[in-house]
């Protein structure tokens, strides 16, 4: 099968060339700043995996999932392209963020360079290509292409032949993965506004004129959940907007409030660029599109009623918060209960426009939570974070974890997690058509150890027959998924982790010259595609 291109609308990314060997380079007028120590938690290091099991009359290979089935790996535009300040690209809001605000990012480093794949695409095609992967999913840098944001101004042309050699070296994207044009920030303060709805369809309507004779599969967003809550409740990711009490170091934003308005406006551009897409577009280009949504898997904390609600509502205010107006046109009860007139309401035909706005949802899954009960609880302040009555944790007060925890204090393995939410979303939301669109794990380390030690992932590879096992029993239970794509195709910036979090199934040089070297991981993904091996959970542990 030829390698596909699945496009995510990014509404902007951030590059630039590599200057010299400093590949973590910092713009001269950013403050001092320090790195934060790499420390690797191994707490839970010996807690056993709930996971589904691969029999022997349930063989584990390619052939076992559907005709069909797509497997793939995973990019965004911020996080891979560099190039951020040359050849007309415009400034996003995290070129802004992470110039501004380098203690905030673990190595005070940014994506100015990040894996350079701005001028390295065709290497990068190539390691797909080997890998013997079948689709690529990456992000459109909104600010490479409409340098301002708005269709009004001059389109940025040398941004768009670099799409468009990028897609004819393959053939998902996404349009949207958190990379907002600074200036629409500046203008009317981005999501915030209802303006944002006009100017993310027109930028929607460009990608598609200029990129859907090729790119036959679309997503407008990438985690919106991740966009308002690290951006507008924590302020831990840009714009870096939370209430004055949060003690973040934000300059603006109301953690109670900001979220839920951004929020809506995402959901809004969304319906916006589908309708417009299924007008226009869809009958003759013969696409699909549709958004990508992330979520974790909340278990009861203690087999108790109450802990079941929290477990509900915490589900409910994190996934069912864009699922329910994408399937009912409103949000779920309890957060309308909860949050009463701080809660955005639809209009008629706003809800009517979100039904169905969808042909297909991706899916990111990477880890579980144990959640209990909160409402006895009174706040000072109202904020996104309290607002669910609810909290979680990975460790229970009895040293129960609900995983080995991987590199990432965040990510404790919970293969079986994926299966309950798969099943969730086949009960509650009628079974839609699903892609995995993120999964994976990453190694902690500051880019010192020895390349040997770098490229020894068996970890990883463990960490994905787990979660084939779950998927493939999802699929034979009959939940509606189409295909599989791993995070990430490369190690990357990672956000406010920089570059000391490596999810890639290649090993990124940082020191030398960025190159690129295939981890143990990269040639198990290329053996389970390419014949008809067996493999079982049992073939390599986490030690």
């Amino acid at each position: 099968m030829a390698t596909q291109c699945i496009l995510i609308l990014s509404l902007l990314v951030l590059v630039n060339i590599v200057n010299g060997q400093n590949f973590l380079l910092l713009p001269s007028s950013e403050p001092t700043c320090t790195p934060q120590p790499v420390i690797v938690n191994t707490s839970c290091d010996n807690t056993p995996v709930s996971n589904c099991s691969c029999t022997t009359t349930t063989q584990l290979k390619r052939s076992s999932f559907p005709d069909g089935f797509v497997f793939g790996a995973g990019g965004s535009a911020y996080q891979y392209e560099g190039g951020a300040y040359i050849d007309g690209k415009g400034d996003s809001i995290w070129d802004n963020f992470t110039a501004a605000h380098p203690d905030k990012i673990m190595d005070c480093s940014n994506g100015t360079v990040a894996v350079d794949s701005y001028h390295r695409y065709k290497e990068d095609v190539a390691i797909l290509k080997e890998m013997g992967l079948d689709a690529y999913r990456f992000s459109i840098a909104w600010t490479r292409i409409l340098p301002n944001g708005n269709r009004s101004e001059p389109i940025n042309w040398i941004g768009v032949q670099y799409y468009n050699n990028l897609i004819d070296e393959l053939l998902l994207n996404v349009l949207f993965h958190w990379d907002l044009p600074q200036a629409l920030q500046d203008k009317y303060y981005g999501f915030l506004h209802h303006d944002i709805v006009n100017d993310f369809r027109d930028y929607a309507d460009l990608c598609f004129q200029l990129f859907g004779d090729r790119v036959k599969h679309w997503t407008t967003l990438n985690e919106p959940w991740t966009y308002s809550n690290y951006g507008y409740m924590e302020g831990s990711f840009a714009p870096g907007c939370c209430s004055p009490w949060m003690d973040q170091n934000c300059s603006t934003g109301d953690s109670g409030q900001e979220p839920y308005n951004v929020t809506h406006n995402l959901l809004l551009a969304h319906s916006a660029a589908v309708k417009l897409y299924r007008e226009r577009y869809q009958a003759e280009q013969n696409g699909t599109i549709g958004i990508t949504l992330v979520t974790k898997w909340f278990v009861p904390y203690y087999p108790l009623r109450e802990d079941q609600a929290a477990a509900n509502r915490q589900l409910d205010f994190t996934f069912g918060w864009y699922m329910d107006p994408l399937t009912r046109g409103q949000y779920p009860e309890s957060m309308q209960c909860i949050v009463g007139d701080r809660l955005p309401k639809f209009t008629e035909e706003e809800s009517r426009d979100l039904i169905g706005s969808f042909d297909f949802i991706g899916v990111n899954y990477y880890t579980g939570r144990y959640a209990y009960d909160d409402s006895k609880t009174v706040y000072a302040n109202y904020s996104y974070e309290s607002d669910p009555k609810a909290n979680f944790t990975a460790v229970r007060a009895d040293g129960q974890c609900i995983g080995p925890l991987d590199g990432s204090s965040w990510v404790y393995v919970y293969p079986v997690g994926l299966l309950d939410l798969l099943r969730h979303m086949k009960t509650k939301y009628n079974n839609p058509r699903l892609y995995i669109t993120e999964n994976g794990i990453d190694e902690v380390h500051d880019n010192t150890i020895p390349i040997w030690e770098a490229l020894s992932d068996t970890k990883r590879v463990k960490y994905h027959i787990e979660h084939f096992c779950c998927l493939q029993q999802a699929i034979h239970e009959g939940v509606n998924v189409s295909g599989y794509f791993a995070w990430s195709l490369l190690d990357n910036f990672e956000w406010t982790a920089g570059y000391t979090s490596h999810f890639g199934f290649n090993f990124v040089d940082f020191k030398r010259n960025l190159t690129r070297y295939p981890k143990v991981s990269a040639g198990w993904f290329k053996w389970f595609l390419e014949k008809e091996n067996q493999i079982s959970q049992q073939s390599i542990s986490y030690e």
